[in-house]
């Protein structure tokens, strides 16, 4: 077995890992927000204000984690392209 062969398994292997995580992390992510919006709907006192500012900063986050994965995604691509 050769060095680049090697190494293209272990980027292999790398980003398998990180899909698997990512994913992971988007199940927990997502439940946790639906825990807290239920939450949120119970407790009449919360401000309407703060309703609406959460929600956008969990858009937001949204967003950010899923520019996060595209650039993720990218780089493992590059790297296959080198080591190709």
């Amino acid at each position: 077995m050769d060095a680049k062969q090697i190494s293209k398994q272990i980027l292999d292997f790398n980003k398998m890992a990180f899909e698997k995580s990512f994913s992971v992390m988007l199940i927990m992510q997502d439940q946790a927000e639906k825990a807290f919006n239920m939450g949120l709907e119970q407790n009449t006192w919360f401000p309407e204000e703060g309703k609406k500012a959460i929600e956008k900063l969990v858009n937001t986050y949204k967003e950010s984690r899923e520019d996060f994965k595209c650039k993720v995604e990218d780089g493992y691509e590059k790297a296959a392209g080198y080591l190709s």
